[in-house]
């Protein structure tokens, strides 16, 4: 919650900086203070691991907790805070960065390839390098993790040109008049809107769903820790199959028609994989539902890169993703109250199992909202007005 609270609370003002400042030197400046805050608790698990106990060692009555276990947990709160606000202030600055970089008709490959790279280093590569790291020693795996900010920071400052917004002033900033700009461009504009309102359902539907997922894991499909293990590979490889064929998707069936296509496709996923009780199936809906997401993240953020003016592509970007992100732990605590009450109904098993029918069905409802919103013509009339605004400017 710590790590997460930051995209409720800092998303509209942080808007305002990548507005206001040389989203270049945010980017890099986040990393930088991600090296230094990942470096500070790496050197205190390295000088004090052997005064923590930890809460297994507590439980079974083998440690009492200590001091330094309490200051040691404070840290972790606080770095984590930290972490989420630095991460609002530079993943939304690096969305507005592509679109300086990359021409408007290479985004959505630019984007999927930018996705496939984090699906494979998050999910393949970076877990068993950290189980490597940790046997070598419990800090090590932080120390690396700093060596990584660093490096990623200093290739962004390598960068060459500014990228601060056309037109911004040195006035002081009017944070409530600034951030109101933003909300009211969005809520405007038809299609981003519908777009933001559909992905926050979207999103509290997924959390939804998966807030007692390794409950399900256990207790329906009967896997133990290592097979859980191997079923969350199955979100990777969608992720990477998304990322790689996103923009060809979309070329072959147009931008509405590959929206409309993850949003049924993602109820068919959700009401097999509650139906089921078969891993290798859940597996295979996994990598369906993974690879639908990242079809849908390309082709939108690709949309907003596009059409939304670049001195308000900060502001207007943090609304849509605080509207997306906000739902999320509406949705668990909604997860969580489904299978309470159906299991208290129905039974323990169809109340693990009701999550899913019910995001599946919401899924549906989706579809059909955004049938007369988001198709291809609404898209395309979308881009032609930033064409032809372009054309006048020039």
């Amino acid at each position: 919650m710590a790590n997460r609270l930051p995209w409720l609370l800092f998303s509209l003002p942080a808007g305002v900086v990548t507005d206001r400042f040389d989203r270049r030197k945010i980017v890099a400046s986040m990393d930088a203070f991600r090296f230094v805050l990942t470096l500070v608790v790496g050197l205190v698990v390295f000088a004090g691991r052997a005064g923590l106990a930890t809460p297994q060692d507590v439980a079974a009555g083998t440690a009492a907790p200590s001091p330094n276990a309490t200051a040691f947990l404070i840290l972790l709160y606080a770095a984590s805070l930290l972490f989420g606000l630095a991460e609002v202030l530079r993943d939304n600055a690096a969305q507005t960065l592509m679109p300086a970089v990359v021409d408007r008709d290479d985004l959505e490959t630019a984007n999927g390839r930018l996705w496939g790279a984090e699906m494979v280093m998050n999910s393949f590569v970076g877990p068993p390098v950290g189980g490597l790291l940790i046997a070598v020693g419990f800090a090590v795996p932080f120390f690396v993790d700093a060596g990584t900010f660093a490096f990623s920071g200093a290739l962004i400052f390598l960068i060459a040109g500014s990228f601060r917004p056309a037109g911004t002033s040195a006035a002081k900033v009017n944070w409530r008049a600034e951030i109101g700009d933003g909300v009211r461009w969005l809520w405007n504009h038809r299609l981003l809107r519908s777009m933001a309102l559909i992905l926050g359902a979207m999103n509290a539907m997924f959390s939804m769903a998966y807030a007692t997922y390794v409950l399900f894991v256990q207790e329906i499909l009967e896997l133990e820790a290592a097979q859980f293990g191997l079923l969350m590979t199955a979100g990777a490889l969608g992720g990477v199959l998304g990322s790689l064929l996103a923009a060809r998707l979309s070329s072959v069936l147009g931008r509405g028609t590959s929206l409309f296509a993850t949003l049924l496709g993602t109820a068919v996923t959700l009401a097999v994989t509650g139906a089921t009780s078969s891993a290798v199936v859940v597996w295979a809906m996994f990598v369906a539902s993974s690879f639908l997401v990242v079809v849908w993240n390309v082709i939108t953020v690709s949309l907003r890169q596009t059409i939304i003016p670049d001195g308000l592509l900060g502001r207007v970007n943090s609304v849509y993703r605080m509207l997306a992100w906000g739902a999320m732990p509406v949705g668990l605590a909604i997860g969580g109250i489904v299978v309470s009450w159906t299991e208290g109904v129905a039974g323990r098993e169809l109340g693990l199992r009701m999550p899913f029918y019910v995001a599946a069905a919401v899924f549906v409802i989706l579809f059909v909202i955004a049938l007369p919103r988001l198709g291809s013509r609404q898209i395309e009339s979308a881009r032609r007005e930033v064409d032809a605004a372009g054309s006048q400017e020039g």
